[in-house]
């Protein structure tokens, strides 16, 4: 037994905040891993919106979602995370999002680079803070953003702090943050943010 890291980390939050029907978020989907895994949390009734600025990763996502069945669940979008607002609009009409602006019950986050692919393009605070902010526009009263940061990589360092400092400073009547964290890990370990909408 051992304790969980990143990316298994966000998904033990996730499970415990997704059911069959929500509408949930992977805002840097990369490789899909993650679009997978929200599609098949929010089952043939939910619906994921699956967005990544690099044509590769909708590619790679797109073809393992056919690989499992799972595209008419979800729609990939190639777009800039910091337009967040913009690609949204797509689910405007669609089940809970009818019935409030607030319907998002799920939304993660993995930033860094696209495993496998060209070190030199990352996600960046600038255009982060401003994707995370817009989503939590989006977030269900009692939904999740979770954020798995990555440090080890040029720029992964600066972008961590800003987002740590970024959350450190949500009001905490309106939002509950954690941050996991191994403190006596080498390498620069993933981390996770969860914020809670109260």
């Amino acid at each position: 037994m051992t304790l969980p890291q990143g990316v298994e980390m966000s998904h033990i939050i996730l499970e415990r905040f997704l059911s069959p029907g929500d509408i949930a978020l992977d805002a840097t989907c990369g490789n899909g891993h993650d679009t997978v895994f929200l599609a098949e949390l929010v089952g043939e009734e939910g619906r994921v919106l699956a967005l990544d600025i690099q044509a590769e990763a909708v590619k790679n996502t797109q073809a393992l979602l056919k690989e499992q069945g799972l595209t008419r669940r979800v729609e990939v979008l190639q777009g800039d995370h910091s337009k967040l607002k913009e690609h949204l609009s797509s689910l405007a009409d669609s089940g809970e999002a009818k019935k409030s602006k607030n319907f998002l019950q799920a939304i993660v986050f993995n930033l860094g680079y696209l495993p496998g692919s060209d070190k030199e393009v990352i996600t960046e605070a600038e255009t982060t803070i401003a994707a995370l902010k817009q989503s939590l526009e989006f977030l269900a009263l009692g939904g999740v953003l979770v954020v798995v940061l990555y440090t080890g990589h040029d720029g992964g360092e600066e972008e961590g702090r800003e987002v740590l400092a970024w959350a450190k400073e949500l009001d905490y009547q309106k939002f509950n943050v954690l941050h996991h964290k191994f403190l006596n890990q080498p390498n620069d370990p993933p981390q996770v943010i969860a914020i809670t909408r109260r």
